[in-house]
């Protein structure tokens, strides 16, 4: 690991980068060009102390999956993320599957998305970026184990990701699941990822597997959904789902028809939904009212 290179690479990869880069608002006025190194911490996941000691040159190892995470946040393209790869003594990831790095221009769309959820993610439904009103919507999957963060993984094995959805839409959510996996599974034969995905899927539901066995095929695109969110109620709103075949990601974006009751709905998730993504302000100290302590020396 040439920790000295990566030092380098990190710091000039950060000042490159503006705030509004990223989605992040500009703030109070900065002293030096570029995003603070807690800002970058924040994007990737990480500590503030872990990667300011890898700019420092004193720090670990990195993780493949961390190596991913930094290549996001930085907006690296694919040979920048080979790059940091390589100084770190880490073959970089193959690129004839679905890719975990999200080119910066798809990520660039996703931020300037400041008023309505949209994530990237891959087709075989990997999440791997989140704008804030998403994270409002659905969770924040970043913050899930590395397993966890998977859409499909998750509405089949986990009984908790379906309340999200009214109880009656849930079967059909699963049929759709299903069938664009068998697609992505027919269009990929050569790649281990979504076979084994499904072959998981098979022996750990057996609703999976039975719908598995129906053979419907159907790739998703366009969708009107229904979500049950706890704080602004039922939200019916409009998918769209971006396909960027190269990569094998898609960009989801879910909208609310102007005038109606979801729309209203969507903007109160916009005020309170982010409110909780931040976390609260230190209390600030309260001041003594009542009369001075005596003084000690007086005694």
């Amino acid at each position: 690991m040439n920790r000295a290179e990566l030092a380098d690479f990190l710091r000039r990869g950060r000042a490159r980068l503006d705030p509004s880069d990223v989605g992040l608002t500009p703030g109070a006025r900065r002293r030096t060009q570029g995003l603070r190194r807690e800002e970058v911490a924040q994007l990737a996941g990480m500590s503030v102390d872990y990667y300011t000691r890898l700019e420092q040159s004193r720090g670990p190892r990195p993780s493949r999956q961390m190596l991913t995470a930094l290549a996001r946040a930085l907006r690296l393209t694919d040979d920048e993320r080979d790059h940091l790869f390589h100084l770190t003594g880490e073959e970089p990831p193959r690129r004839g599957g679905a890719s975990a790095h999200v080119r910066p221009g798809l990520l660039l769309v996703l931020d300037r998305l400041h008023d309505t959820p949209a994530m990237v993610g891959t087709d075989c439904g990997e999440v791997l970026a989140q704008n804030a009103m998403s994270k409002a919507l659905s969770g924040d999957a970043s913050a899930r184990p590395l397993r966890d963060r998977n859409m499909l993984r998750r509405f089949f094995l986990d009984p908790a990701a379906r309340e999200l959805f009214p109880p009656e839409d849930v079967a059909e959510h699963a049929r759709a699941h299903v069938a664009n996996l068998r697609a992505v599974a027919a269009a990929r034969p050569d790649d281990p990822e979504p076979a084994a995905l499904v072959a998981e899927l098979r022996s750990s539901s057996e609703e999976f597997g039975r719908l598995w066995e129906a053979h419907e095929v159907a790739v998703r695109r366009q969708s009107t959904k229904r979500f049950r969110h706890p704080v602004v109620g039922l939200l019916e709103l409009d998918c769209e789902v971006l396909l960027n075949e190269d990569a094998h990601h898609m960009l989801i974006v879910h909208t609310a028809r102007p005038g109606t009751e979801s729309y209203e709905r969507l903007q109160l998730l916009r005020v309170v939904g982010l409110q909780t993504l931040d976390p609260p302000p230190p209390p600030l100290p309260v001041p003594y009212l009542g009369a001075p302590p005596p003084d000690p020396r007086s005694a």
